[in-house]
């Protein structure tokens, strides 16, 4: 199957999830530690839920299609994800910023914007 990631909303759990957990184990992390519903992906936009291990190397995504989970990882054999380790908020992700944590690019470090009101 392919998915279009596009139109779908993507959230991340920051910090490191216990990944030898399966479908129970990280829906109840999605409804129980992040407030969410595992359940939405009824509604449009599609929603994902990623997760990644202590070692950076392994995510795990969950996503309902309306009649059951899918479940799908993917392991680096070298190298790491860019992860970001405070573990307060959920945050969610656009396609464009999958790809870039998809290739190892640490935008969670990039340049904040400033937004000023006067100049002094």
């Amino acid at each position: 199957m392919i998915f279009d990631l596009s139109t779908a909303r993507i959230f991340i759990r920051p910090g490191n999830t216990d990944l030898r957990k399966a479908v129970n184990g990280l829906t109840a992390i999605v409804q129980e530690g992040m407030a969410l519903d595992p359940f939405n992906g009824n509604s449009e936009p599609k929603v994902r839920y990623l997760f990644c291990n202590q070692e950076r190397k392994l995510l795990k995504a969950i996503y309902w299609d309306k009649t059951g989970f899918w479940l799908s990882q993917k392991r680096l054999e070298k190298d790491k994800f860019p992860w970001p380790a405070d573990e307060s908020d959920v945050q969610e992700l656009t396609a464009e910023q999958l790809q870039m944590l998809l290739t190892g690019i640490d935008f969670f470090r990039a340049h904040q914007e400033l937004f000023y009101k006067k100049v002094s």
